[in-house]
């Protein structure tokens, strides 16, 4: 009798192996680095807001919610949406609440790209958009983001725009680089897609973290009437309130266009944590922890870009998110991703490369760190730092 073999299996992925963030992570912790590499908090988020899911647990809200999200969730998404951005989405048929921004985005991309569509992403572009884009049987358009700026380049974009193209990916503020989009350039980008039937993913999980204000702002695409009649936009309250790992976002975009983004949905997640969603919807009453995001954030920046102005990186603006790009030039003559295992193994700092979120590893000899740590966190980086 011979041996049972498992089938051969045809990747649907081929070209994707064990992430940069997985990478860095695990020497990290071998070497004892301090993890600036990976996106996530290492401090806790408002005790009111996990008291809020007790409570919700113990008043036995535990089973399935509705498919698209706890009415009160939505409800409140629709109303910050309005007050910030001026746009009403109905909490009934525009809004949906999503297991966080991943899923919200490849479901997205199930639900409108169809095997040989093209979608335009903007590199250096965040890891999941392309697989996403390939498990859908869509064709990947690469444009970069102008280098050293990390601005939009509409002439390229413009370019890049076929009648094969199903979609547009934006993210501002931007993971990795850190901009945020001005409002002149949503309106560019909405004059340039107004002629086309192009839909736009935008991708705002950082909306909260926009900082110098007043000068600088966050600007949603909910805001320009001509972009939202074609857009899904992508949230997180993950993002938001320090819990990334409940993994709970929202999509709001016109009835028709969530009508299909529901058809996937139900059927790739069907619905999302009850007594989080309860929670959630409570702790949204107050619109503080979200407006007063933005200087928390601020001061950790600012703490941070402190003590790098003592070494010899070159610091490139952190106009939003929680991330700070440097250029290494004056320190290593090492590609990104060698100088980074350097820098972890023998500095003891996990960074990012930015070559890894470019599909052809385009080194222009700069690394992200993300600064959403603990002060003592950062305080301890950058001692360690300093010897730069």
């Amino acid at each position: 009798m011979s041996a049972l073999a498992t089938p051969a299996l045809q990747s649907r992925l081929p070209n994707v192996g064990t992430t940069i963030f997985t990478v860095m992570s695990a020497l990290a912790a071998e070497k004892g680095a301090v993890n600036l590499g990976q996106g996530f908090p290492d401090f806790g988020c408002d005790p009111q807001l996990t008291g809020a899911v007790t409570d919700a647990m113990n008043a036995g809200l535990n089973q399935y919610p509705p498919m698209t999200g706890v009415p009160e969730l939505r409800r409140a998404v629709s109303a910050k949406i309005q007050s910030l951005y001026g746009r009403h989405y109905d909490e009934a048929s525009e809004i949906t609440v999503t297991a966080g921004a991943t899923q919200a985005i490849l479901t997205i991309i199930l639900a409108v790209v169809h095997p040989g569509d093209e979608v335009i992403v903007l590199e250096p572009c965040y890891d999941s958009y392309v697989p996403n884009i390939e498990l859908a049987g869509g064709v990947v358009v690469r444009v970069p983001l102008t280098p050293g700026s990390f601005r939009p380049d509409f002439d390229k974009i413009a370019a890049a725009l076929s009648p094969r193209t199903r979609a547009i990916l934006i993210n501002s503020p931007h993971n990795p680089s850190a901009t945020v989009w001005t409002r002149a350039e949503m309106l560019q980008l909405q004059e340039l897609l107004a002629p086309t039937n192009v839909m736009l993913i935008s991708d705002e999980v950082y909306e909260h973290m926009v900082f110098d204000a007043p000068q600088r702002q966050h600007h949603s695409a909910a805001s320009f009437a001509g972009l939202a009649a074609r857009t899904f936009i992508v949230s997180s309250f993950g993002k938001t309130y320090h819990v990334t790992g409940w993994k709970v976002g929202f999509v709001a975009a016109p009835a028709a266009l969530s009508a299909e983004f529901r058809k996937v949905h139900q059927f790739n997640v069907f619905t999302v944590n009850t007594p989080m969603q309860h929670a959630l919807a409570r702790y949204m009453q107050s619109p503080a922890p979200y407006l007063e995001l933005p200087a928390f954030y601020q001061r950790k920046r600012d703490l941070f870009r402190a003590g790098l102005e003592h070494t010899r990186f070159k610091l490139l603006p952190s106009e939003g998110s929680y991330f700070q790009c440097v250029d290494i030039s004056a320190v290593s003559d090492l590609g990104e991703a060698d100088f980074c295992k350097w820098l972890t193994s023998e500095v003891g700092v996990a960074a990012i490369p930015l070559s890894a979120f470019y599909g052809d590893g385009f080194d222009q000899r700069v690394v992200r760190f993300c600064y959403a740590k603990k002060d003592e966190t950062l305080n301890a980086a950058l001692e360690r730092l300093a010897k730069l």
